[in-house]
């Protein structure tokens, strides 16, 4: 593959109007300047260079004020593209979008669970390769590739510190070897600051002053983005709600322990096992599987299923009213593969805890909402966070956790 284009914001006033014409567009060089306080003559300076290299074209909308019209500006989409990989032991999604965050191809494969992961690494970076050229995508337009994965990561290294899941990648150069397989820079983060990143930049947490994306694969996690810059703690592994003590069970307990889809499955069994009535048809120890039937048969009003999932759902909330309460977030977003069948059952146990519960309901609410890519938020996240790096670096603080080819 050859190497993407590696920057498109060689300065910082390139990339302050390239992200105002982003979220803000179509918009006028006069604003442009009112908004960034640039003077006129520095922003037809910065507007003519993105024009020429393709960035930025005119929409042929006109803004009327009285004298002479004036040129709208949008983003080119098709002049740039991202890719996001949302890699897991049971799934991994690829997902390819253009500048403006759009996902224009997605692609869904068995996860990592096993083989080596230098055979996975090529096997990725083939279907990657694959992925573009179905789409007739130049891969010298390819900004990067983001991954997303559980953490704990050990950002540094570019490798997962712990998984339980996919213990062959433990210490495994992920990054490096992903950029050297594919010749494009690579960024790493773990899925739930990836999904909340994706929601912030185009999702529904876009204008929220403290957001959080609430993230459920195989484990629960958060991101956390605060004044419009990701919160990430001195290792980026911050968000890790599921390691909240469960106030609901035993003493130890943490709310993943109690809530995720693995212990839901489990306390399934139990219950079939101890002779409650239910519809439900568990499978042979698949526990993400089982889960899928208890959600799937909670939607469909069987009561113990129901039962199951308003367990787990309580959890959920009291670790997003703790969270809420400790950084008075005024939005919430469910998003993961787990919320995907019995997210409105998840969403509306949360919202009522909040409105319920939340220290400062008074002055404000929370609001909560599912992920318009609820399957696929952390490869969407993974691609926005190629794109940030490019858009607004400094303001999303992750530069440092790309490796180039």
């Amino acid at each position: 593959m050859a190497q993407g284009r590696a920057t498109l914001t060689g300065a910082t006033s390139r990339g302050i109007v390239l992200d105002l014409i982003r979220s803000r567009g179509p918009i006028s060089r006069v604003q442009l300047a009112t908004a960034t306080g640039f003077t006129q003559a520095t922003i037809s300076h910065v507007v003519r260079s993105l024009a020429s290299d393709g960035l930025v074209v005119e929409s042929g909308e006109r803004e009327y004020t009285g004298g002479k019209p004036r040129v709208m500006l949008t983003l080119a989409p098709r002049a740039r593209f991202a890719v996001g990989v949302q890699l897991g032991a049971d799934s991994t999604t690829y997902v390819v979008t253009d500048l403006t965050g759009t996902v224009v191809g997605r692609l869904r494969t068995r996860g990592v669970r096993t083989g080596e992961p230098a055979e996975s690494i090529l096997a990725i970076a083939a279907r990657i390769d694959r992925l573009l050229a179905a789409l007739d995508v130049d891969p010298s337009l390819v900004l990067g590739i983001g991954v997303a994965t559980p953490g704990p990561l050990d950002v540094e290294r570019g490798c997962i510190l712990r998984s339980p899941t996919m213990p062959a990648w433990v210490g495994f150069p992920l990054r490096e070897r992903l950029a050297a397989a594919t010749g494009l820079s690579v960024s790493l983060d773990n899925d739930a600051t990836a999904a909340g990143v994706g929601e912030f930049w185009g999702g529904d947490g876009a204008s929220s002053v403290a957001h959080c994306t609430v993230f459920m694969g195989a484990g629960i996690g958060a991101g956390i983005i605060v004044g419009g810059s990701v919160y990430r703690g001195s290792s980026s592994n911050a968000g890790e709600i599921g390691q909240l003590r469960a106030l609901r069970s035993e003493p130890g307990a943490t709310i993943e322990s109690v809530a995720a889809p693995a212990a839901v499955a489990a306390a399934a069994r139990r219950a079939i096992a101890a002779g409650r009535a239910t519809s439900m048809v568990l499978g042979e120890g698949d526990a993400f599987a089982d889960f899928d039937v208890v959600a799937a048969s909670a939607t469909r009003g069987d009561p113990l299923a129901l039962e199951l999932i308003a367990e787990s759902a309580e959890h959920i909330g009291d670790a997003v009213v703790t969270l809420a309460d400790i950084l008075d977030l005024d939005s919430v977003v469910l998003a993961g593969p787990s919320f995907s069948i019995a997210g409105p059952l998840y969403l509306r146990a949360v919202q009522r805890r909040v409105d319920a519960e939340f220290f400062a309901r008074e002055l404000h609410g929370v609001r909560v909402q599912l992920s318009h890519h609820v399957v696929d938020a952390a490869a969407v996240g993974a691609a926005t966070l190629v794109l940030q790096q490019q858009l607004s670096p400094r303001r999303f603080g992750i530069g440092a956790f790309a490796a180039a080819p």
